[in-house]
């Protein structure tokens, strides 16, 4: 409403005013909706790491800095655009943004994700997901050194009060979330872990890892640590280190188990490169 007033759509007594104007009795509001654009995909060539394709559905490769879908009123340069270029064609339930979208990473998390190109496998793998059957493993590079090898969070999580586009675990309207992990490899300030997902809560594996003290390195959102002093210099980290490693369901037509895993990419990679030498 308040966008409204300001360009001009809310009329009082025939005359524009402004959002802190205070009504009147008998004051004549006239409101006019303007026509809302159509909100479609614009098809671009973006280069995609395409793991497979059939008529039903893609993995893709995704890589970090690439928003999943289009938002009103910026409707270019994400992965459904790439996709709509290189696939010709999406499953036609979804959203008129989000068509086929099952699941989304984040913009600056990396790693393997599916979307239905058909109705058919669109529903059935949401099903899959929502029985929690699908197989998924991230690599997430921690700040601090875990005292155990492998563990389980069980703190639900739930929408942040004090700011809405933030999750919580200090939440007493949250949904039960579980993410268990295990340590791959130590390097003293900070730790390589696999973590599990028992559910799908948003930003779950970030929150759940920011609640127990070891936010994952360069998450701006939930942990603030982007470096690490390694003594002679600093190690900073260009985005959050959380890279989708593998994901595994059932094809919604052939019944098959199909499972796909990626390496990490060359800027996690990097920093993971770096710890090693610091420890030698």
């Amino acid at each position: 409403m308040q966008k409204l007033i300001k360009d001009g759509h809310v009329l009082v007594n025939e005359k524009e005013e402004g959002p802190g104007y205070k009504v009147r009795e008998n004051d004549s509001i006239t409101i006019r909706m303007p026509e809302e654009a159509e909100e479609r995909i614009i098809a671009e060539n973006i280069p995609l790491n395409i793991l497979y394709k059939d008529d039903y559905l893609v993995v893709v490769d995704k890589p970090a800095g690439l928003v999943v879908y289009p938002a009103a009123g910026h409707s270019e340069g994400t992965l459904m655009n790439a996709l709509l270029h290189h696939c010709g064609k999406m499953a036609t339930i979804g959203g008129p943004l989000r068509p086929g979208v099952v699941h989304r990473l984040d913009r600056d998390t990396s790693g393997v994700m599916v979307v239905a190109l058909a109705d058919e496998a669109y529903y059935d793998l949401i099903d899959q997901f929502r029985l929690r059957s699908i197989n998924r493993k991230y690599l997430a590079l921690i700040n601090g050194n875990l005292k155990e090898d492998a563990g389980e969070i069980d703190l639900q999580i739930g929408r942040s009060t004090s700011d809405r586009k933030k999750m919580t675990t200090k939440t007493k309207s949250g949904k039960q979330a579980l993410t268990n992990w295990k340590v791959i490899e130590r390097f003293g300030p900070a730790t390589l872990i696999e973590a599990k997902l028992g559910t799908g809560r948003t930003h779950q594996i970030r929150v759940h890892l920011s609640a127990i003290g070891h936010s994952v390195l360069g998450d701006r959102s939930y942990g603030r640590k982007i470096a690490l002093d390694l003594g002679r210099r600093k190690l900073s980290f260009p985005r959050q280190m959380l890279h989708a490693e593998t994901l595994g369901f059932i094809h919604p037509i052939t019944k098959e188990y199909m499972e796909f895993s990626t390496p990490v990419p060359e800027d996690m990679e990097k920093c993971i490169r770096e710890l090693r030498e610091a420890q030698a």
